[in-house]
């Protein structure tokens, strides 16, 4: 499931980048995004409130932090911070901080200890994203300063969800519907009174098709519900590492859609965020299974 969210994640990457070669602005992406995974989501929404609205209403507060951390804020803090920074930066700030304050958020509210290995792990991570994105000194400006805030801030938004998501065992059905629903009640309005529908009318029909297929469907809803299993699955500190998986995934399939060969220093950036993720999310031996071991082999 984290794996299948960091693949989803590059192909909204990719395809959020081809849509904007060709006209598109990023607002119309949010637009999609959250418009066709409300209207998809709409439907279970409607049948918990008729047939089981104490899952909805006996948790309201949660849902609601649910749908403001992995909801239309998220996108556009992502799609804010690129007017300030390069996107070099893109590539790794909002996932760095997904996995740094990932794991330190799970420390403080879940009591996951900040072992060795993790710490490790994340380390590796980091230093992939840096070589993979080429983030070089001359980029740190003042103005580049303020997209690297939001991409922070957008990361430690998803990594609170991870978090939400753990602490209360919720369900990732109900958390993709909540965001789903909110996404479309929030910000479809706010799109249509500041935007209008002229830039997508006018869109070619293939395009705004595939666009709709990879935001709305797969990004809208996909991640969320893959990104929450493996929450599940895997708890908020482990889950939050996959994420910096996507730059190096949207590299590569970049390749085909945008013809963009990858280099020899971003293959190595992706390589060592992949050993990075498995230090993470892999345990070692528990220290009394190595020395039984070891006694074994002394007798």
């Amino acid at each position: 499931m984290g794996l299948l969210a960091a693949a989803i994640g590059a192909l909204y990457a990719v395809y959020a980048t081809y849509g904007l070669a060709r006209g598109l602005k990023s607002a119309d992406m949010t637009f999609l995004r959250t418009s066709v995974a409300g209207i998809l989501t709409l439907p279970m929404f409607v049948y918990y409130l008729r047939f089981e609205a104490e899952a909805l209403t006996g948790q309201w507060r949660r849902w609601l932090a649910v749908a403001l951390l992995a909801g239309p804020l998220f996108g556009e803090l992502v799609f804010t911070a690129f007017q300030f920074a390069p996107p070099s930066h893109g590539a790794v700030f909002p996932f760095a901080a997904m996995s740094v304050v990932g794991t330190i958020f799970a420390a403080v509210f879940l009591n996951d200890p900040l072992t060795q290995r993790k710490l490790l792990g994340t380390g590796i991570v980091i230093v992939g994203l840096l070589t993979l994105s080429g983030v070089s000194s001359a980029s740190l400006t003042g103005r580049a300063g303020i997209g690297d805030v939001l991409f922070i801030v957008a990361g430690s938004l998803w990594a609170g969800f991870g978090v939400v998501m753990r602490k209360f065992r919720l369900d990732p059905v109900l958390a993709t519907t909540a965001a789903g629903v909110f996404g479309l009640a929030a910000y479809a309005p706010f799109y249509l009174a500041t935007e209008g529908i002229g830039r997508l009318a006018s869109a070619d029909g293939s395009l705004l098709g595939i666009e709709v297929l990879v935001q709305g469907v797969l990004a809208g809803a996909g991640t969320i519900y893959t990104y929450a299993r493996a929450v599940q699955y895997l708890g908020a500190a482990r889950a939050a590492v996959f994420p910096a998986l996507v730059p190096g995934l949207a590299t590569l399939m970049g390749w085909p859609v945008l013809g963009h060969i990858p280099t020899l220093t971003e293959a190595i950036g992706l390589t060592l965020a992949i050993v990075g993720l498995l230090v993470t999310v892999t345990r070692g031996a528990p220290a009394d299974s190595a020395n039984s071991t070891l006694r074994s082999e002394s007798s």
